[in-house]
């Protein structure tokens, strides 16, 4: 049958259909699967709340899966649910990678908790009425979806819920506005096995044996233009599997992560920059010769975006003297100031060095936007100045984070008090910083 027939056959029986509205109501709702979201979530259910996540993706785990990023950087002194998550993750690593166990792990902890998953449904909006978000609208495949609650907690690291509904918000750092550059992780396999060579960080120097440095080998790579003028480190981490490394190298700098065509401006740019970073180890490092690319991230990793300005701003001041708070949700914070270089390569401050942060308190208040009596944060998106944001955005930290914005959640669902009335002296406890 010709074409035309087929379509002459076929028009006749299809119709336009209207796609309802389907409303769900839940007591919190949690936006962004990543690690602060899953773990956000999974407070809030082991509560006894009726927990709906909601992740524009479809799979578990933001930056943990879908960016790559295997290492969980960041501590924390209090016990906190990352712990238990990093525990069952290892589980399953006998019989496949971290990163693959975390795909299977986290969903299977997500049901076991009793929390409504609903993947590859994206948020679009609000309904707010004053300082309370009635409503927040989704699309999925099915049609649109209105997911009420009393309470909201933002964890999509763009802080996008929190934006719809109006939060004030703050984006890059302060002279410029320019925010950390975008990345794709990646791994590489076929290392000899007796090259050992690792490299964590912009002071990880490593002797390569023949009167060579790594990192100075690196840095005279981007002057001479062997790397791109945005990567002057290769960073080398351990996966676990003999021969193999994950690499953490491309950057595109002056990303705008919130406008989709430049997204795909900084997606085409990174996967040419991944050639380029293979070639430079091939050509250069003995044990290297054979590698080739065995996996990378499904999509771009994006260090900063928005961060919704809450009751209290934290700043890089406060890590550098490590200061403490009364209702402190986060205790004892740790990572360096670790901002990657929005306008050239290596680190943006002291040299190219990381600046050191003492151990650090993240308070409640942080954590609870601005103007909002039902709306809680979590993640790399709370309330913090562009230099406190470079440490507080790993996974360890963002975790910790999670657990605390699910507890809050809790105990403003079961106390009838919005998240401003919660019992600071409660959340202590079942955040461990009483």
């Amino acid at each position: 049958m010709p074409p035309s027939s087929l379509w002459a056959s076929n028009k006749n029986i299809t119709k336009k259909r209207v796609i309802d509205i389907n409303t769900y109501a839940f007591d919190v709702i949690v936006a962004g699967a990543g690690p602060a979201g899953v773990a956000a979530a999974l407070v809030s259910a082991r509560q006894g709340m009726k927990t709906a996540l909601i992740e524009r993706y479809g799979c578990i785990g933001g930056g943990l899966t879908t960016m790559f990023v295997r290492p969980f950087l960041g501590g924390v002194g209090n016990p906190n649910i990352g712990t238990e998550i990093r525990q069952r993750i290892g589980e399953f690593t006998d019989f496949m990678t971290s990163l693959e166990s975390a795909k299977c792990v986290l969903p299977i902890m997500l049901r076991e908790a009793g929390v409504r998953v609903f993947l590859q449904t994206q948020v679009t909006g609000v309904r707010r009425k004053g300082a309370i978000i009635e409503a927040a609208m989704a699309h999925s495949r099915q049609g649109e979806i209105e997911f009420t609650a009393p309470i909201f907690i933002d964890a999509t690291g763009d802080g996008d819920l929190a934006a719809y509904a109006g939060c004030e918000i703050a984006y890059g750092r302060e002279k410029d506005g320019l925010v950390q550059p975008a990345s794709i992780m990646f791994t590489i396999d076929g290392i000899d096995p007796e090259q050992k060579l690792l490299c964590h960080h912009e002071e990880d120097y490593r002797d390569l044996g023949d009167g060579r440095e790594y990192l100075d080998l690196c840095h005279k790579a981007c002057e001479s233009g062997e790397l791109p003028p945005s990567i002057n480190i290769v960073r080398l981490y351990e996966t676990g599997r003999q021969g193999e490394r994950m690499v953490n190298a491309t950057q595109f700098n002056h990303i705008r992560p919130l406008d989709p065509e430049h997204v795909f401006e900084a997606e085409y740019q990174l996967r040419q920059q991944i050639r380029q970073v293979v070639l430079f180890l091939k050509n250069n490092i003995p044990g290297f010769a054979d590698i080739h690319v065995n996996g990378s991230s499904t999509t771009l990793g994006a260090r900063e975006s928005r961060r919704v300005i809450g009751d209290y701003i934290l700043t890089g001041d406060d890590l550098i003297a490590g200061r403490k708070f009364e209702d402190a949700v986060v205790h004892n914070a740790s990572f360096c100031i670790d901002i990657h270089n929005p306008d050239g390569a290596g680190q943006a401050e002291t040299d190219g060095c990381p600046h050191l942060a003492q151990p650090y308190d993240i308070p409640y208040r942080s954590l609870r936007p601005l103007g909002m009596d039902n709306l809680i944060t979590a993640g790399r998106c709370i309330s913090g100045d562009h230099r406190a944001h470079a440490s507080y955005r790993v996974m360890n930290i963002c975790m910790a984070m999670g657990q605390a914005a699910g507890a809050a959640a809790s105990l403003a669902v079961k106390g009838g008090t919005g998240t401003r009335g919660v019992d600071i002296g409660k959340l202590k406890q079942l955040t461990h910083t009483a």
